[in-house]
């Protein structure tokens, strides 16, 4: 078990006016770190706090990850589980001193998809929704996955139409579970870009998270 807490990059929201704003995680692909989702932070409402957290794990190639995998796309179930009850538990600190609650969101790209995923499918009732891009969800592990698992929760799934970094089979498994299984409130998009974040998917989801919120 990983003993520090993650090395994280924070932005303040604006404007709370008292109440306590809701907070977007951010969780970073393979070989990456927190600096990389956090230049999304700008072009996002000011109103959301954003935390852009460093997964636990080096990588040969250099950056971090979230978890071992056995190929790309598909992890090692004891790695994640362990990342899991980590990050989890540095999450509840955040917010364990305080009474008043907060909505908390993920938005994970590419290996930080499947850590966002297996956070939401985890513990569904934890958190207000999710941002799940060019990635896979994490099969073959312990992370529940039965039906309507994330019923009504807010999901935002975005893929590149030109991506092949993911393989296919688990892009489409991904995919399917979301849209006839998973029982989430999903807005589903399709971008015409490889393995990347698009300035139009990044106005989806600021539209995206901003409904999300005011409909709390």
């Amino acid at each position: 078990m990983y003993k520090s807490p993650p090395v994280v990059r924070w932005r303040k929201a604006q404007g709370a006016n008292g109440k306590r704003p809701s907070l977007l995680v951010l969780l970073h692909g393979r070989g990456a770190d927190e600096d990389d989702l956090f230049g999304l932070a700008p072009a996002l409402d000011p109103g959301i706090a954003v935390v852009s957290a460093r997964a636990p794990l080096t990588t040969d190639e250099g950056g971090y990850t979230w978890s071992e995998s056995r190929s790309p796309g598909r992890y090692v179930g004891e790695s994640l589980r362990a990342t899991l009850t980590w990050f989890q538990g540095w999450l509840d600190s955040l917010t364990s001193a305080r009474p008043e609650p907060q909505e908390v969101y993920l938005l994970g790209f590419s290996a930080g998809m499947a850590m966002a995923a297996a956070l939401l499918l985890d513990r569904p009732g934890r958190y207000a929704g999710a941002v799940l891009l060019s990635g896979t969800l994490p099969f073959d592990t312990d992370v529940p996955m039965t039906k309507n698992r994330l019923a009504d929760v807010p999901v935002f799934y975005g893929q590149g139409s030109f991506d092949r970094v993911i393989p296919a089979d688990l892009v489409a498994r991904s995919a399917k579970y979301l849209s006839d299984s998973s029982g989430a409130a999903l807005e589903a998009r399709s971008y015409p870009i490889a393995h990347e974040i698009s300035d139009a998917e990044i106005r989806d989801i600021d539209g995206w998270l901003s409904g999300a919120i005011a409909c709390r």
